[in-house]
């Protein structure tokens, strides 16, 4: 017996992901023959429609990791929380973790989130790093931070302290 070919284009798997969820999450595999080499991570597709607030992209995680980060950012948003941009939270993750939505700048846009470009036709409206402390509790860009860790959770948002 075949088996039936599920094979869909990759836009359609998108919109599917945004009618179901009002959100769609695109992960990025790593690629460490880049110079430098660039970690996997994962980013949101539709967020500003669906709660209000910019897509967000994670670094350094499994795509299930991410998208349980997102998915309570996506909660959170649409249980009347409003999240500040560029400041350090507590609260939002467990443990009273600390945690920054750091903007990312549209100059970078392209270079990380090609699907979103042209999902959005090359006009998205925002995108942010949510940014997550080490085993230690520092952020990736406080002295303190795991140096093991910088190559997979970059800072690519901006961070003004």
């Amino acid at each position: 017996m075949e088996l039936p070919d599920f094979h869909i284009p990759h836009a359609e798997k998108i919109s599917w992901m945004i009618e179901t969820n009002g959100w769609a999450l695109e992960p990025v595999g790593a690629d460490p023959s880049a110079v430098p080499p660039r970690p996997g991570y994962a980013y949101s597709i539709g967020m500003p429609d669906a709660v209000g607030f910019p897509d967000v992209a994670v670094f350094g995680l499994t795509p299930v990791a991410a998208n349980g980060l997102v998915t309570l950012v996506a909660d959170a948003c649409r249980g009347g929380t409003e999240i500040p941009l560029g400041i350090e939270l507590v609260g939002l993750l467990d443990n009273d973790l600390r945690c920054v939505f750091a903007p990312i700048g549209p100059d970078d846009w392209p270079n990380w989130f090609g699907t979103a470009m042209s999902w959005y036709s090359g006009e998205p409206s925002g995108f942010v790093q949510l940014m997550y402390p080490d085993r230690n509790g520092f952020l990736p860009y406080e002295a303190g931070f795991d140096q093991r860790m910088t190559l997979a959770q970059p800072v690519v948002g901006s961070v003004t302290f």
